[in-house]
């Protein structure tokens, strides 16, 4: 796997969990305490190609407690951006194994691409989820991580990184795809079809201090443009840097910015 540990910040320990399937996976829960959920196998999972391991890519002052409860705080204001981002724990998927991520662990430390999509194993999202992972050491270079996120269980996001992208599946990702089973960051961050138990096509950009500089949400037959996405990044570090220019339409690195005054910005028009 290409991503290190000084590029994604996780953490996993082991946890006990029950399952209806009429496949056991009785081996992950040795202690045979009961689970809060109940997840469901998808028909499409074929187990582990490799074996499954816990282990731990966190922070110094990452949780030691790891949960497959959803937990995430509601919006205080709308709207989102200019705001905190709301802080969730979830599990995720990451190299094949599952970890936790809690959003409030990257503050202070890197800016972060959150990005929702409708469900797996279907059609418009896996040319968006795969197009991120092409991409990601490109983010990495601007100290920006990704997290996707969907209603579906780790189990199911496991099932589909395991599919070949030949076949509609994703490959090994190089960033964690986060289970929102329980629904609540996918309703917190204004995302939710209640009629239809899943997400809209919702990305945001959140910075170093944890603030959603920028939002967009498309329905959910329109995939998003990762190009766009990261020229709309490198713009709000250029104003963050430069807190006394702004990124005029179009504007990519090394041209030409405006100064946000009525005479000052004439030599931005004049030269257009």
């Amino acid at each position: 796997m290409a991503c290190s540990a000084s590029s994604t910040i996780l953490s996993s320990n082991p946890t006990s969990f029950s399952c209806k399937s009429a496949r056991s996976i009785a081996s992950l829960n040795p202690s045979n305490k009961p689970f809060s959920q109940t997840l469901t196998i998808p028909k499409g999972f074929n187990g582990l190609k490799k074996p499954f391991q816990s282990r731990s890519i966190s922070s110094s002052n990452s949780s030691s407690r790891r949960s497959f409860v959803v937990k995430a705080t509601a919006a205080d204001e709308l709207p989102l951006v200019g705001n905190k981002a709301p802080d969730f724990e979830a599990e995720a998927v990451f190299d094949q194994e599952f970890v936790n991520v809690k959003l409030s662990e990257y503050i202070g430390k890197k800016y972060v691409i959150l990005f929702f999509y409708p469900l797996d194993f279907t059609f418009v999202c896996p040319t968006e989820i795969t197009a991120f992972s092409d991409r990601h050491e490109d983010f990495e270079k601007l100290n920006t991580e990704i997290l996707g996120v969907s209603v579906d269980s780790v189990f199911s996001h496991l099932a589909w990184v395991q599919t070949d992208r030949k076949s509609g599946g994703l490959g090994d990702l190089k960033y964690p795809l986060v289970s929102d089973i329980t629904k609540s960051i996918s309703k917190t961050y204004g995302v939710f079809i209640p009629d239809q138990g899943i997400a809209l096509r919702g990305l945001f950009i959140i910075d170093k201090e944890g603030v959603i500089q920028h939002s967009t949400i498309n329905n959910l037959a329109i995939g998003r443009s990762v190009d766009e996405t990261m020229r709309t990044l490198q713009a709000l570090q250029y104003v963050q840097e430069n807190p006394d220019e702004v990124c005029p339409a179009g504007w990519k690195p090394g041209e030409k910015t405006m100064k946000p005054d009525t005479k000052l910005s004439k030599e931005y028009f004049s030269a257009i």
